[in-house]
């Protein structure tokens, strides 16, 4: 094998786990956008529960002059 295929093959692999170490961090990224969601979510189905015994209309008209 001569040297030029070898340097090829090196700057090959090092292309290669570049790519798979900015694969794995999007990757993390979108694990960590997707518990964000989640606890998003949380928080408005406890929100809601909160309001579910509140009474028909109350919060229908308010008044926001100054």
């Amino acid at each position: 094998m001569d040297s030029v295929a070898l340097a090829s093959a090196m700057v090959g692999a090092k292309a290669a786990q570049t790519q798979i170490a900015v694969a794995a961090e999007m990757m993390k990224m979108n694990a960590d956008a997707a518990a964000s969601i989640v606890q998003v979510l949380e928080a408005a189905q406890q929100n809601l529960s909160r309001l579910a015994n509140v009474a028909a209309g109350v919060g229908g008209n308010v008044d926001i002059s100054a």
